[in-house]
């Protein structure tokens, strides 16, 4: 075969192989486009389907608005009517979230996809259950959080103030509602259990002030915008005592005597959930709501047993370490009681908390890459609810509100609020827990305005809890007590585990509840009296606590022995916090695929 030949023959080849080459790179391109315009299209609806909610729910409580223009006049809508069309519009929402393709969306909208959907199943069974029954707890409520609702509020001219009275005058109306709501639970046999609104009752009066200007409405109105003229100012103060007085105040002495005269009467005298009308039905659903996890009450009930053997063997452990001549209850008592461990004034124990919090600032860097903007204080919990009021709380405010977010301390009673139980309650409620973990989820970028600051139970206390142990990586913990502190408030968690179960499942008594926590724990017999009506009073939410962090030490242990040398702490510390609260389920789902990146 000539040379000229040989090479016609190449060359056909070569332009047979080229065009078959370029068909399937055009076939390829086409699919490819194909596909990426079915994903647009999908992930523009949901993007869509977000904005219509976000837009429904600024118009059904504009103070949820982050970027509205005017001032908030009113308080929320809750009566039935308002939830039942809230949960209406909820299923609306899953309907239309079934027509897009999940399979065909980015990871992250599949992240958004099952997120919404969880969320829009919760509002639809708050409905179902009508929890706007019981519309409070033990150591709060609807009525509690109003006289400080102002330090959330931007004051910056006349319009402001005026906005602002227009929305205490409403309060008239959104206690009746309440009333009206509560009149319902009577009738259905769904109240509070009897035995907690001994506690509660002073918390429905106490905002109550004969003088206008002393009570905590009247806040905004003592300092004042400096730019404004006195007449203006005059005028507004004039208004602003003359609505406390006639409606703010009237309103709570109505709310008061209902709950004296009408309510309290009425009240159940039993205290487990499962003793309400389809009882069981609505404790299972309460534990999963707060556990975020399929998981029976029995379940639970033998998680807590073994984790308080686990504990209590720890705790008998540094009793042996510090050579106590005693019993564990012997021991317990010396806690209690010995003048060493209390301070001697409200603002000694705020400056240990203070001591505290500011160290763990400082050490955060060791297992953390990302730390928050938004800068948090210490205070005392206002003296109004402290008597009845948990140990501690954080207190979170809006990225623009004129304030951080805040660490309460409950300085009533000081001689039981045991300094060695400092550290792990400040690490729970500030750094690294509620105040970090919130704040992050605030400034999160390119998400939907749903996940900002949201907050499944068992994710939020779960991390909190979690935080604490993260103290001894922090050696935050410097004393055997400070320890044992710490392993008092896990034990109170475990204990959580079976008393509220046994409360709500297996008809246990408020004395069984109050002598576990006292056999097992270091807390004092003040905090565990108000700890067990709390169970009481709010069924399924103290699981949440302990579930979620056995799930987060779980993951943890998990990716540290699938990924060995690979793993780093303050990598994994990131996957559970930067893509905000997710309910257990889907934080396990997002631990596992970052795992598998590495594999």
């Amino acid at each position: 075969m000539d040379s000229y030949r040989h090479n016609k023959i190449i060359l056909a080849f070569l332009e047979r192989k080229t065009m078959d080459v370029m068909r399937t790179l055009f076939m390829t391109i086409i699919m490819i486009s194909i596909t990426s315009a079915v994903f647009a299209n999908d992930s523009a609806a949901l993007r869509k389907l977000f904005a219509e909610e976000r837009q429904g729910l600024y118009k059904e409580n504009p103070a949820t608005n982050p970027n509205r223009k005017g001032p908030v006049r009113q308080m929320g809508k809750v009566r039935p009517a308002d939830y039942e069309r809230r949960a209406k519009h909820a299923a609306k929402f899953i309907e239309k979230l079934r027509t897009i393709n999940r399979s065909e969306l980015s990871a992250e909208d599949k992240i958004n996809y099952d997120l919404f959907l969880h969320i829009k199943k919760d509002q639809q069974l708050d409905y179902k259950l009508q929890t706007y029954r019981i519309p409070f707890y033990s150591d709060s409520g609807f009525h509690s959080y109003l006289p400080r609702m102002w330090r959330n509020t931007r004051f910056a001219s006349r319009i402001d103030y005026e906005a602002y009275l227009d929305r205490i005058a409403d309060i008239e109306r959104y206690f009746n509602d309440h009333i009206a709501n509560m009149r319902m639970g009577i009738k259905d046999g769904f109240t509070m259990p009897r035995v907690v609104l001994d506690g509660l009752l002073p918390t429905f009066s106490s905002p109550i002030k004969n003088d206008p200007t002393k009570s905590e409405f009247y806040g905004p109105f003592h300092k004042m915008v400096e730019d404004m003229s006195e007449k203006d100012k005059n005028e507004l103060r004039a208004m602003a005592k003359d609505v406390i007085v006639k409606k703010v105040m009237a309103a709570y002495k109505k709310l008061a005597a209902f709950m004296k005269d009408e309510y309290y009467p009425a009240a159940r005298t039993d205290l487990g959930a499962y003793k309400l009308p389809n009882g069981k039905e609505y404790y299972q659903s309460m534990v999963n709501y707060y556990t975020t996890l399929d998981i029976s009450p029995e379940e639970i009930h033998e998680t807590g047993k073994r984790e308080v053997a686990r504990i209590r063997a720890e705790m008998e452990e540094i009793i042996r370490n510090v050579k106590f001549k005693g019993s564990f209850t012997d021991f317990l008592e010396f806690l209690r009681t010995d003048p060493q461990f209390y301070a001697k004034s409200e603002k000694e124990l705020l400056m240990h908390a203070c001591y505290i919090a500011k160290k763990a600032d400082g050490r955060l860097p060791r297992l953390f890459k990302h730390m928050p903007r938004q800068p948090y204080g210490v205070e005392a919990v206002p003296a109004s609810i402290a008597p009845n009021y948990t140990t501690g709380r954080y207190v979170g405010a809006p990225l623009n509100a004129p304030r951080g977010g805040y660490y309460w301390v409950n300085t009533h009673a000081l001689d039981k609020r045991p300094l060695y139980n400092l550290p792990a309650l400040t690490l729970h409620e500030a750094v690294p827990g509620h105040h970090f973990q919130i704040a992050l989820s605030k400034e999160m970028k390119n998400v939907p305005e749903f996940r900002k600051g949201y907050y499944p139970h068992a994710y939020g206390e779960g991390w909190g809890l979690y935080s604490e142990k993260l103290g001894i990586e922090l050696d935050i913990y410097e004393t055997p007590y400070e320890h044992f502190g710490r392993l008092s408030y896990e034990m109170w968690r475990a204990c959580r585990l079976v008393i509220d179960t046994g409360i709500h499942a297996k008809g246990w008594s408020r004395e069984k509840a109050i002598a576990m926590l006292e056999e097992n724990s270091a807390l004092s017999t003040h905090n565990i009296r108000t700890e067990v009506d709390r169970y009481i009073s709010w069924p399924g939410q103290a699981l949440s606590y302990k579930m979620g962090e056995l799930k987060i030490l779980e993951l943890r242990k998990r990716a540290t022995e699938k990924l060995g040398k690979k793993f780093d702490l303050r990598e994994f510390h990131a996957k559970i916090l930067m893509a905000g609260g997710l309910p257990l389920t889907l934080l396990e789902r997002q631990v596992d695929e970052w795992i598998a990146s590495y594999q």
